[in-house]
């Protein structure tokens, strides 16, 4: 589904990707994790095409994103969703019209072939009852449902999330999480997941990916990563264990 092969990514003469490989099959749920600062979420902005590598090939389904036309990109990008870290909703309009609005701008479809979809997406993540209601009248974790039924509007082969649940409660964060989980036993859409949240990782991922240093130092199965003795994960995993002892 996904291909990145020595993906290099500079700015301001600082290397942020250094030779990235890795690859995604389909209907898996890829977590990649590092550092803060690391470029997880920059490594997104690729897989969409708004940003674009200063060597190395993206592949989207044998497409290689990176010789694509304007045009051509375009078109990849309805078969990819992307949930963004703040929801990034927009606040003017109404839940009904940030769903329906990749439906108006990309598709052809009907104004009741859209609300229909409008309304399967709202239940699909179980907000069916809030179409009419602004963006501020929701609670965070309602925003970021309402964010993953916008990036699953044109039926995407491939969704993205970034930190999906952060600043959410426990109860949010496990809602997204099943959310996750449902899209590729029921819908078979294939993720990838960009997080720093431990349990959220181990909840919903197939496979894990740590990036250090611009380049993924790890690739395996969620048991191989806690079993992992690379001295970066070994902090990492230590960290996240130290910050739970520590929380009341």
């Amino acid at each position: 589904m996904v291909e990145m092969r020595a993906v290099e990514l500079t700015f301001s003469d600082k290397a942020v990707l250094d030779g990235v490989n890795f690859s995604v099959r389909a209907e898996e749920v890829l977590v990649i994790m590092g550092m803060s600062g690391s470029g997880k979420s920059t490594l997104l902005s690729l897989l969409m095409g708004l940003l674009e590598p200063n060597k190395g090939s993206i592949f989207f389904k044998k497409e290689n994103l990176t010789q694509l036309s304007r045009a051509e990109l375009n078109a990849v990008r309805m078969q990819i969703g992307m949930v963004y870290q703040n929801a990034a909703l927009l606040s003017s309009l109404t839940v009904q019209q940030n769903i329906a609005l990749p439906l108006e701008e990309l598709s052809d479809k009907s104004r009741e072939e859209i609300d229909t979809l409008v309304d399967q997406k709202l239940e699909m993540v179980g907000l069916k009852d809030i179409r009419n209601k602004l963006p501020s009248e929701l609670s965070g974790g309602m925003q970021k449902r309402v964010g993953l039924a916008r990036a699953l509007a044109m039926d995407p082969k491939l969704v993205l999330f970034d930190e999906p649940s952060a600043g959410l409660d426990p109860i949010n964060s496990k809602l997204i999480d099943d959310l996750i989980i449902r899209l590729r036993t029921e819908q078979k859409v294939t993720s990838i997941v960009v997080t720093h949240e431990m349990d959220n990782a181990f909840a919903v991922a197939t496979r894990m990916a740590f990036l250090d240093g611009g380049k993924i130092v790890f690739d395996g199965t969620p048991e191989e990563f806690r079993r992992s003795r690379l001295p970066i994960i070994i902090s990492f995993l230590s960290s996240f264990s130290n910050h739970r002892k520590s929380t009341p």
